[in-house]
């Protein structure tokens, strides 16, 4: 008896000493896996466009938890944003970098996600023609093969687009689905006859291929492409601090990438996805990077998420209902803004997407 009572006390001690551990090692993860609804030309896992992408490139999530022993994994999905929300569906990765529009889809469609903070904003949507077609304007290619990633942040603006220009419609002309590389390519070979781009397209212009007929450059902020990231709500909170950790870095490299005197090295790094370092420099010209790279849920970025809802719903992008207030968890930018002493850095901008005075 006396043994068998020593055999349990000395397993409960061991069970003491070792629970402590485990929860230590439950305070943090193994990994933390990172999606990007996007992916550099020939599949290169590089992308750019915000300052998310400069933290990728120079390692700094893999430096600040190398002596954690904590593993950084970079998820690169050709399939933009669609393809990221799958990967969230299935707990395959705990944050995100995506676009508006797929972000809304997932969140109707019941992905648990809390919006971190805001990162590449007002994007550009251009519309081009191969070189030598005859069309000058958008109404020019009613009827006529027009090439669009559908799912992602660039079908809400072009939705935007149609609908101001006298209620035009995606039905108003042959739309195909197409990522961005094979628009391209079919650019090039004159297989569609005007295909929806990014920044990318200034690589075609420039090389003679394709020429553009609209853009929404320099047009009212509504019109923009926005992207954000984002964590699930079971990698939030289980793991507080270490989200914490990760939007504190972002928002510092955020803070260097803002800093117009560093745009040279900005926009050369994110050449190395593919892009080139020309086709960054005309996209942002007249920008500046503070505007652009902003983190902050200010009026602005709250308002056009809310828009983007309403509009998405009236074009019937997206189906049920997702409460924006509640979606975004703004504490962990504000804690980083607090220790970094960057408070006042970016512009508070107000719905209209003008800075507060």
């Amino acid at each position: 008896m006396q043994r068998r009572h020593f055999l349990l006390s000395t397993l409960v001690l061991a069970l003491s000493l070792t629970l402590p551990a485990v929860s230590r090692a439950d305070d943090r993860p193994a990994v933390i896996r990172i999606g990007v609804a996007s992916v550099g030309t020939g599949n290169r896992p590089v992308f750019g466009g915000s300052s998310v992408a400069l933290a990728n490139v120079k390692g700094v999530l893999e430096d600040e938890f190398k002596a954690d022993g904590i593993k950084v994994e970079w998820n690169f999905f050709k399939g933009a944003g669609p393809a990221v929300n799958e990967a969230l569906a299935n707990k395959l990765i705990d944050f995100a970098w995506q676009g508006d529009l797929p972000a809304l889809i997932g969140k109707a469609g019941g992905l648990r996600t809390r919006l971190l903070i805001a990162d590449g904003t007002r994007g550009t949507a251009y519309l081009a023609v191969p070189s030598d077609s005859t069309a000058k304007t958008l109404e020019d290619l009613k009827g006529r093969k027009v090439a669009l990633f559908k799912g992602t942040n660039a079908q809400l603006v072009v939705a935007k687009v149609l609908d101001a220009r006298g209620g035009l419609s995606e039905r108003d002309f042959k739309s195909i689905n197409m990522d961005s590389a094979t628009t391209q390519a079919a650019i090039a070979t004159k297989d569609i006859d005007a295909g929806w781009f990014g920044p990318e397209v200034y690589g075609l212009v420039d090389r003679g291929i394709a020429r553009v007929v609209y853009t929404t450059k320099g047009q009212a902020p509504n019109l923009a492409r926005q992207t954000h990231f984002l964590v699930t709500e079971d990698f939030e909170k289980k793991y507080p601090q270490i989200t914490q950790r990760v939007v504190t870095a972002l928002v510092k490299q955020a803070a260097w990438a803002s800093d117009d005197k560093n745009r040279e090295q900005v926009l050369q790094q994110w050449s190395k996805s593919g892009v080139p370092y020309n086709a960054w420099k005309q996209d942002y010209d007249g920008t500046p990077l503070r505007v652009r790279l902003s983190p902050l849920f200010d009026d602005y970025f709250v308002q056009h998420y809310k828009d983007a809802l309403a509009l998405s719903k009236k074009f019937k992008l997206v189906r049920g209902d997702v409460d924006i207030d509640a979606w975004l968890e703004p504490k962990y930018q504000r804690q980083a803004l607090r220790d970094l002493k960057l408070e006042g850095y970016w512009p508070d901008n107000d719905a209209r997407g003008v800075p507060k005075k």
